[in-house]
């Protein structure tokens, strides 16, 4: 979250390119990668995370916020909820 209007819609183009921490850019790869591929996510993944300078907490953290959100999301889009 930030109020840095530039900072957010560089994240918002290409959180990759974006001047971002690299604990920041650890956790992006891990919440694309739970979104889009769950059934991938390893130890490795984990593992990156807690080098970055995430502790369990903050995983786990990582991993409710973005599960929900794919969840709300998935829930609104079947209900078209938000489409024109």
């Amino acid at each position: 979250m930030t109020l840095d209007e530039e900072l957010s819609n560089a994240i918002k183009r290409d959180w990759r390119s974006a001047d971002i921490t690299d604990a920041e850019r650890a956790m992006l790869d891990y919440v694309e990668k739970l979104t889009k591929a769950p059934a991938s996510v390893a130890r490795d993944d984990l593992d990156a995370l807690r080098v970055a300078g995430f502790d369990d907490t903050g995983i786990l953290q990582i991993n409710l916020i973005t599960g929900w959100f794919n969840y709300i999301n998935r829930v609104a889009d079947g209900l078209g909820v938000g489409r024109e």
